[in-house]
């Protein structure tokens, strides 16, 4: 019931935003802790934040997914574009999950940016523009510790 009340309270703007710039918070630390850990702890260090930035990115492609299937009786050309680019999105970021943390982190970088460019061009056009501001912050702050992070290893 405390939940239901927060989440009332909360308008849903200021949630989404809160919550983007929270899920930064694990790019950040696991970036950091890859330049302080000792060496025993820098593969299991390497290793999250590998899978976190897939499990992130996989989630942006889910989420064109879910444009897609929204815009699906309407607009089939854009819908198709939209399911389309969240696999690739989604298997492009297990590609990078497979790999060694040196060369997958700088592989998440690159996604997080195509991603934002794909997204720039794409989001208007379902009606989520006005989320392009936030969208550019949470994905170039991504995009900087992943390739911090791929530094370190």
């Amino acid at each position: 019931m405390a939940l239901k009340n927060l989440l009332a309270s909360v308008p849903f703007e200021r949630l989404t935003t809160r919550l983007g710039y929270a899920g930064l918070v694990p790019f950040g630390v696991l970036a950091l802790l890859l330049w302080l850990v000792k060496p025993d702890l820098h593969p299991f260090v390497a290793t999250a934040l590998l899978c976190y930035g897939a499990v992130i990115a996989s989630f942006l492609g889910g989420i064109h997914w879910g444009i897609g299937i929204s815009l699906a009786p309407h607009k089939t050309e854009q819908a198709k574009h939209h399911v389309l680019w969240g696999i690739a999105l989604s298997l492009m970021a297990w590609v990078a999950a497979m790999m060694p943390a040196f060369a997958g982190l700088p592989l998440l970088g690159l996604l997080f940016v195509a991603s934002y460019l794909v997204d720039r061009k794409y989001w208007p056009g379902a009606g989520l523009g006005a989320w392009l501001t936030l969208r550019f912050r949470l994905s170039a702050m991504a995009a900087v510790c992943c390739v911090f992070g791929a530094a370190a290893t």
